[in-house]
């Protein structure tokens, strides 16, 4: 029988484990705010860390969206460009602080949990979320947010026909049938506890459902009878009870003179069975226990520095299908200020292995060159080469056409 996981219990050990480490960052600095790159490294587990920007990308799309009102002409050339630009600012100004951080650490680290355990729910609220239907297109966006087992992720998008929708409750099934085809590709679960284990001690058998209580013992045909009270020997018998006559319950806490006399008066019942004394329950273990000696203070060792001011480039990546307003807008003097923080995220990810120094070294080099045809041919030769792009033309496109705005009269 397939065994079942406890969703609580994955709760429990995030929201413990987010407050173990929001203890070793904040409990020193109660005032101490996060930026960009400090979430992207706060936990060695990287799928935690793409969680967390994950959910607050949404929480901030979902403010932006709070800025349109039907009063205005939000679709004009100028206010998208504005609106750009204000996006970018303040993407600059990632602030984070240990009340708002907290719960979306302890989120993450539940859906890492829940990933590990079951991938299809990885599928169904990370990739397809609310929407009924989906193309492979719009569910490769949310791959950006995805390390624990993408190859499997990927493998079954390129199964899917191009540019087709579906319909949500098909594409969950399909992808339940290839998560069970690709078993042998997913993660061995003890790597992914292990992970954690080094943070806060977990096993896989503290995350089973508790069984029920009628597994655990089945009820009687017949409602047991109460417990007799235990009652001081009896005198000795003086009559022997008639067949038809029912026994007389025992007294409470009886003394040897009455118990006597009451039994040299009437007839006396067979002495009830001294009950035999339960064994003593064991208290259940605790799900996770305190790391012994004292965990080491874990953003220290991840605290390295990123340059000076960091943009949500670091953090927040959503491409839209259709081209993006950076592309639209006009022409702009560098390469680094036309690309938008989304796309900066995407390349950053997509065409630099996540390497933000990388990233930043290449748009340095690009804008230093003289025209647009130099600059492509960097990109189609060198850099082409030296990452090794394949299947990577989405975004080599749009590096171009980016490439062109910059050079263009």
């Amino acid at each position: 029988m397939k065994t079942k996981y406890s969703h609580a219990k994955r709760e429990q050990y995030g929201r413990l484990l987010a407050s173990l480490l929001c203890d070793q960052h904040f409990g020193a600095r109660p005032t101490a705010t996060l930026d960009g790159p400090a979430v992207l490294r706060f936990t060695p587990i990287r799928q935690v860390n793409l969680f967390v920007v994950q959910q607050l990308l949404g929480k901030w799309t979902a403010e932006m969206t709070k800025l349109r009102s039907p009063y205005f002409d939000f679709e004009d050339a100028d206010v998208r460009q504005a609106l750009t630009q204000f996006m970018n600012i303040l993407s600059r100004r990632i602030k984070l602080s240990r009340p708002v951080f907290e719960p979306l650490l302890a989120q993450a680290i539940t859906d890492t949990l829940g990933g590990a355990l079951a991938p299809t729910e990885v599928f169904i609220h990370k990739l397809l979320g609310e929407a009924t239907t989906c193309t492979p297109e719009q569910l490769r966006e949310g791959l950006r947010y995805i390390d624990l087992n993408k190859p499997v992720f990927e493998s079954f998008l390129t199964t899917l026909p191009a540019q087709q929708e579906q319909e949500r409750d098909y594409l969950v099934s399909r992808f339940r049938l290839h998560e069970e085809a690709c078993a042998a590709e997913l993660q061995p679960l003890a790597a992914v506890l292990e992970s954690f284990n080094v943070l806060l001690p977990l096993t896989e058998k503290e995350l089973y459902e508790e069984p029920a209580a009628t597994e655990a013992a089945p009820a009687p045909a017949t409602p047991p009878a109460a417990p007799p009270v235990q009652v001081a020997p009896p005198a000795p018998v003086m009559t022997a009870a008639p067949a038809s006559t029912p026994p007389i319950p025992p007294v409470p806490e009886p003394t040897p003179a009455p118990v006597a006399a009451a039994t040299a008066a009437v007839p006396a019942a067979a002495p009830a069975p001294k009950p035999t004394p339960e064994a003593p329950v064991e208290p259940r273990r605790p799900l996770v226990e305190p790391a012994a000696g004292g965990a080491v203070p874990l953003y220290e060792k991840l605290k390295a520095e990123q340059p000076a001011a960091p943009s949500l480039s670091e953090t927040l990546r959503q491409e839209r299908s259709s081209a993006t307003l950076a592309e639209k807008a006009p022409r702009v003097e560098s390469l680094r200020e036309a690309i938008s923080i989304n796309q900066r995220f995407s390349f950053i990810n997509e065409l630099f292995n996540g390497e933000n120094m990388e990233y930043h070294a290449a748009i340095q080099h690009l804008d230093t060159l003289p025209d647009a045809s130099t600059a492509k041919r960097y990109v189609t030769e060198n850099l082409m080469e030296q990452y090794g792009w394949v299947r990577k033309d989405e975004h080599i496109n749009k590096l171009l056409k980016l490439i062109e705005r910059k050079f263009s009269n």
